[in-house]
């Protein structure tokens, strides 16, 4: 969605083609998030699919077809910076993922080394906070140097609350293992589960873990 709202907005400016747009985006975003070409073309086809934008009639033939918005583009370029960005649908996180999972598989009949885990991500963390903390000092305060800036303003805060919330992920896990909860049998083997009745209630059916 961030890419398809990013070139309606990028073409509220001015009409441009594929790689313009590509182009556009990885500078006014600092290069984090870069796009192949493939990508752009698509996301033109679907824009242009939707009735989003359309190419500009009195181009040359032998330059690049060039896009401009429709009115419907228009009001959704507008509109889009008048919408909050919905929280109620987060995306798939894979360190969320990976830790919720290492507290209840069994590798091999093994539970996972969680702290182990904990560690390595918290290293590899930290070493990216560096990064950005150091970019974050070079950027310059002109407009795309601005642009750069809030952006690594946001993965610096998003990086220092990785860690905080693996120190909770640690603690959590060591209260559990205090309490005799063993780490890796959080939730007990599917061969180990009773059987769920399709009539109780949802957190019956999930065996009691609360």
């Amino acid at each position: 969605m961030s890419v398809r709202q990013g070139f309606l907005a990028l073409l509220s400016e001015q009409p441009m083609h594929g790689y313009q747009l590509r182009q556009e985006f990885e500078t006014r975003t600092g290069g984090t998030w870069p796009l192949n070409i493939g990508q752009a073309y698509t996301t033109l086809q679907r824009l242009q699919r939707d009735g989003l934008v359309e190419p500009v009639p009195d181009d040359a033939d032998d330059s690049p077809e060039r896009f401009r918005l429709t009115e419907a583009g228009r009001a959704d370029a507008r509109a889009w910076w008048t919408r909050p960005v919905e929280r109620n649908a987060p995306a798939r996180d894979e360190l969320a993922i990976k830790l919720a999972l290492a507290v209840t598989v069994h590798t091999d009949g093994h539970p996972v080394d969680v702290a182990a885990v904990i560690q390595r991500q918290r290293t590899e963390t930290l070493r990216a906070l560096r990064d950005y903390t150091r970019l974050k000092r070079e950027a310059t305060a002109d407009g795309p140097g601005l642009a750069w800036s809030l952006v690594l303003d946001s993965l610096v805060f998003a990086a220092e609350a990785e860690v905080r919330w693996l120190d909770h992920v640690e603690a959590t896990v060591t209260r559990a293992a205090s309490a005799g909860t063993p780490v890796g049998a959080v939730v007990a083997p599917l061969d180990a589960r009773p059987a769920a009745d399709a009539d109780a209630p949802l957190g019956e059916q999930r065996g009691g873990v609360r």
